[in-house]
């Protein structure tokens, strides 16, 4: 007998049965091939920062660029400095930022002392999730305690190729009084002490008055005229590369 007339002679419940398992091994296969793709890779997000140096003779520390979340301010006008701040305004160490800040993700270091006029490139590459802002910080070194940057600069809605310009004043830590005298700034006007953990002044940020020195009257002073500077004392430009 041959196949056809055997199968024609099959009762239809067998011929049912037969059917019903090949569809079931055809819609596992379907499945088979219908496996989820696996997650795509994070994106990843550059920004370039540039900063130039506008005073005369004021050299700033090594830049600090902090990758920051949650809210963090690196300061706040009218409220006492961190010692992560105070370090940094009184002695251009940025060391603090690194193990005491909830909120700082990162922390880039600039190459080295940015000389007046000069200018130094930085750059920051995160996951899109983890950048939300950007804060700044340097020394003016020929002073006692003041500083410059950017606080809490959002992120989030820079399109690649988009770019933002500032130009930020000089602040003043208010933790060490502002006297000028041999052996209190850490600069190469003097080469005296950085850090002191001791207060002696407001103890609240605030805008810088400037250097007086003895050219100005100001006898026990070791600055100089050309010590002096006026606002702003950094331009900052940052731009989205990725």
């Amino acid at each position: 007998m041959k196949l056809q007339d055997f199968k024609g002679s099959l009762p239809l419940s067998i011929m049912a049965l037969s059917v019903g398992l090949l569809l079931s091994a055809c819609s596992d296969n379907d499945h088979d091939n219908n496996m989820p793709e696996p997650p795509a890779p994070p994106v990843e997000r550059s920004f370039t920062l540039t900063v130039t140096n506008l005073t005369a003779n004021q050299p700033m520390s090594p830049l600090a660029l902090l990758a920051t979340s949650n809210g963090y301010h690196a300061w706040q006008s009218g409220e006492p400095a961190s010692l992560a701040l105070e370090q940094l305004a009184e002695g251009g160490d940025q060391s603090g930022y690194s193990t005491e800040m909830d909120g700082v993700d990162m922390v880039i270091s600039g190459a080295g002392i940015l000389a007046p006029g000069a200018s130094e490139s930085l750059t920051l590459t995160q996951v899109e999730t983890a950048v939300s802002s950007l804060s700044l910080l340097t020394m003016l070194v020929n002073t006692n305690d003041a500083f410059s940057g950017l606080d809490a600069i959002d992120l989030s809605q820079m399109a690649v190729a988009q770019t933002q310009s500032f130009y930020t004043p000089a602040y003043d830590a208010g933790t060490e009084a502002n006297s000028e005298l041999k052996g209190t700034i850490p600069g190469p006007a003097d080469g005296g002490e950085g850090f002191n953990a001791g207060r002696d002044d407001v103890d609240r940020v605030h805008l810088h008055p400037g250097v007086i020195s003895q050219d100005d009257g100001l006898s026990d002073s070791v600055l100089h005229a050309s010590h002096r500077f006026d606002n702003p004392v950094l331009r900052v430009t940052i731009q989205r590369t990725r």
